[in-house]
């Protein structure tokens, strides 16, 4: 963002990258991040120090969670597939705007057209959204037999995003169904699901997303930016921090009959959770303020995080979620995220939440 000659003499704007950094930032393409600012660079060089990238390109086992990338179905080569109503053997096929972070439940075709379902729709744990198309279930099931995968879930993340966006990366756990290749499926290798709800819970938080905006220069999100996230490994999660982490992702995540299997492999057997986004609001909070403490974040770099300019001043040149604090300012009349965040990072730190 630096579009004058004058910017050069702007300490704040101007900062050097020796290999060794491109290197820890980078590895695998030795590529430059997209800081904005000095300070920007220095929160993401400590980022980077306490979490690996997510899949080092000359891993064989790729990474610390074993985890391989792709797609399923593409929209036009596959397009024979695809059926236009729901049948037996059929399977519904998710794109991308159907689902956002920890809900799968997000858009609903109708007539062709996605629309955002609504809470009310949401609070029924029956309710399905209708995708666009269906796919036979022997070719679902065919390709994920070539992975190896059993589950019947699917950990997916969206392939497109946008500056002007809330956010960056989103992920979500859907049903064992098709899925277009406006997203992508990861498939990491845990014994313990609950490890699987701590890597949902890292790809969806603040602090993820903070360094994803580095990263990603257009609105595709290409392989080799998400295997050069600083993910924080599985050995990073003790007893504590997987209870924590996983119960809230559940209550996220399991609102619908149709993760019943996800639910079941996480050890519960009860009832989807109630839909309700002012919970919801929070329990994300919660999650994004132990995310970040295990990353080694302060609080202070945690209020950079969620905006520059409350820390650096108002014309320190850099910003992270400026569109999310602008639209919550209309529709809340006050950055909430923001509050809830800070709030649950005080409770974690002082013993209350746990």
């Amino acid at each position: 963002m630096a579009t004058d000659v004058a910017d050069l003499s702007d300490d704040r704007k101007v900062l050097s990258l020796s290999t060794a950094q491109l290197a820890r930032f980078n590895p695998n393409s030795m590529t430059t991040p997209l800081f904005r600012s000095r300070r920007d660079a220095e929160i993401a060089t400590l980022i980077y120090a306490h979490a690996p990238i997510f899949a080092e390109a000359t891993s064989k086992t790729k990474g610390a969670w074993h985890a391989a990338l792709g797609t399923m179905f593409h929209m036009s080569s596959d397009s024979e597939l695809f059926v236009p109503n729901p049948g037996p053997g059929l399977l519904p096929l998710f794109e991308a705007k159907m689902f956002w972070h920890f809900d799968h439940r997000w858009a609903s075709f109708c007539n062709q057209t996605a629309r955002l379902v609504s809470n009310e729709q949401k609070s029924d744990p029956t309710y399905l959204a209708t995708p666009r198309y269906w796919i036979p279930e022997e070719e679902v099931e065919k390709r994920l037999t070539e992975r190896r995968w059993e589950r019947k879930w699917l950990l997916c993340f969206r392939n497109v995003s946008d500056s002007r966006n809330e956010r960056t990366f989103v992920a979500a756990i859907l049903p064992r169904a098709g899925v277009g290749n406006s997203a992508s499926i990861s498939f990491p290798r845990a014994e313990d699901t609950r490890l699987i709800a701590c890597l949902l819970a890292n790809f969806n938080s603040l602090t993820l997303d903070f360094i994803a905006r580095q990263k990603i220069p257009g609105m595709n999100i290409n392989y080799f930016m998400v295997e050069q996230f600083p993910v924080l490994a599985p050995s990073t999660y003790n007893e504590t921090s997987l209870t924590f982490i996983a119960s809230r992702v559940l209550q996220l995540t399991y609102t619908s009959v149709d993760l019943k299997p996800w639910a079941a492999d996480n050890g519960f057997d009860g009832a989807p959770f109630s839909y309700d986004p002012n919970r919801r609001a929070q329990v994300r909070a919660e999650l994004d303020a132990y995310i970040s403490r295990l990353y080694g974040l302060s609080r202070e770099h945690l209020c950079y995080i969620l905006d520059p300019m409350s820390v650096m001043g108002e014309d320190y040149p850099s910003e992270t979620f400026r569109v999310l604090k602008q639209s919550e300012e209309r529709e809340f009349g006050e950055y909430r995220t923001q509050r809830l965040v800070l709030a649950a990072w005080d409770a974690v730190e002082s013993g209350e939440l746990h």
